[in-house]
């Protein structure tokens, strides 16, 4: 395989990661605090790795195979994460290796998954670079949704080329949306900064809150996330802010240019908004009914909570494990739903359960009517056989994936909980689990190294949808 295409890309990924680790540095030296150095000295480290990488493989290819576009998505994510732990590595925090690359790979596949204590005492550079690996991380991913998984046809992607492309006569390169869809992830991050910056939030957790908020990411500032504030005008912003960062990009240039009524009429987001609906209201009912809160904190705290858990990001404004056995059962099963294709947000995806529930309805109609013509719709249109294969493997993936998953944490004596929705939430990128340790209260911090490496694989894992990593472990890829 011919590797300096996927080199000089993924050079050119390092030398955006230098330039932002100055971020960090600049905040640092001006707060007095000595890890700018730290910063300063890791941003010259990629920088002059990016340019090796760069110089060295600038010329000599013309062509960028599918095989090559694998490769470079894993070693992407890879080397960025790796880069990215060396501030963590070197800090005043004197974080072992293994504490953060998972620090790391945690805020690139904005997973939210934390193993530093005492956030309220950390240095400002840090907790802006962790926010800053996070709004990366999923602009990337976004990126990644419109130009290389429709190729790549991951798990039902291909649909998606279509719209993206095909019925995009404007915009019909993957550069030009890419850029696009880049200056309106910038927008909203802007509204969002001023909004909570207007609310009474200082400039510095505006900024990094609304990182995250976009980016469904879920790193906060403090060890009490969201809950720190106790406001509710805040928990509705933010809860407003990771919706907004759930929903597909692609219908926000079409919605800039006057389509309004794309937003609307796409069924990811119908979806979406009829399930937050729905375990909301259930949520609070919930709560209510056993005299936990009253009916206006029963609707702030689940409608935040629901929210942050369905799209991944993590944030917490309540330790819901002890809401009952009812929520966590709900949030458990919403952990694996995510937000819509295209968007910020991991997990399965709600198209995907969409068209698995119109190919299961399209075969009960045969089984009825075995002379009669069916066929599946996902957005009134057709869905081809080769995308309801694809999303069944990846069912098929994600609950084997899952299973092993959790299997190989209970080897390392974790404990029934802790394993189960540590597997899950690693797998569907959503940051806490349940029980004392790696609960909303709680951090990943006690958990032993190798099942801290397991779930770090299963991060990257569930961000490159199973398919683009679990490809390169067979034979064939490597025959060609």
């Amino acid at each position: 395989m011919e590797l300096r295409p996927v080199v000089f890309v993924a050079g050119i990924l390092m030398s955006i990661l230098s330039v932002a680790m100055m971020i960090p540095a600049v905040v640092d030296a001006a707060a007095g605090h000595s890890d700018w150095q730290v910063f300063a000295a890791s941003s010259a480290i990629a920088l002059f790795l990016s340019v090796c990488m760069v110089l060295t493989t600038r010329s000599g290819w013309l062509t960028f195979t599918l095989r090559q576009a694998f490769m470079m998505t894993n070693l992407s994510w890879l080397m960025i994460a790796t880069v990215g732990a060396l501030p963590f590595a070197f800090s005043e925090l004197e974080l072992s290796f293994t504490d953060a690359f998972f620090e790391s790979m945690s805020g690139v596949t904005t997973t939210g998954s934390t193993v530093i204590v005492g956030l309220d005492n950390a240095p400002p550079g840090i907790l802006l670079w962790r926010a800053i690996l996070q709004w990366l991380g999923g602009i990337g991913i976004i990126v990644m949704a419109v130009a290389i998984l429709p190729i790549l046809q991951v798990g039902g992607m291909q649909m998606f080329r279509v719209e993206a492309f095909d019925t995009d006569k404007v915009l019909p390169k993957a550069a030009q949306i890419a850029a696009e869809i880049s200056i309106v992830y910038v927008s909203l991050t802007v509204f969002a900064a001023i909004l909570l910056w207007s609310l009474g939030l200082s400039g510095f957790d505006a900024i990094a809150h609304a990182m995250t908020s976009i980016a469904t990411g879920g790193f906060s500032t403090y060890d009490a996330s969201v809950g720190q504030f106790d406001s509710s005008a805040v928990d509705w912003s933010i809860s407003l802010f990771m919706i907004l960062g759930s929903l597909p990009f692609v219908l926000y240039l079409r919605a800039v240019r006057g389509n309004f009524r794309s937003l609307i009429n796409d069924s990811q987001v119908r979806g979406l908004i009829a399930l937050v609906v729905l375990a909301i209201l259930a949520t609070a009912a919930w709560v209510v009914s056993h005299e936990i809160m009253d009916i206006p904190a029963a609707l702030r705290y689940s409608t935040f909570n629901v929210i942050s858990i369905i799209t991944g990001t993590g944030y917490s404004t309540a330790d819901f494990g002890q809401w009952g056995g009812f929520v966590v059962i709900l949030f458990f099963m919403l952990m694996c739903v995510g937000g819509c294709a295209g968007s910020t947000t991991c997990g399965i995806k709600i198209f995907r359960f969409q068209v698995l529930y119109a190919t299961a309805k399209t075969q009960l109609h045969r089984l009825m009517q075995p002379h009669g013509i069916f066929f599946p719709y996902y957005n009134r249109k057709p869905i081809s056989e080769g995308v309801s294969e694809s999303v069944m493997g990846f069912f098929f993936l994600f609950a084997v994936s899952f299973a092993l998953l959790a299997i190989g944490l209970g080897m390392f004596g974790l404990d029934y909980i802790t394993a189960l929705s540590g597997a899950a939430t690693a797998l569907a990128n959503v940051g806490p689990g349940f029980g004392e340790t790696i609960g909303p209260s709680g951090t990943f911090a006690p958990l032993p190294d190798g099942a801290k490496w397991l779930m770090s694989a299963g991060m990257l894992l569930g961000r490159l949808e199973l398919f683009t990593v679990l490809v390169l472990l067979t034979p064939a890829f490597w025959r060609g």
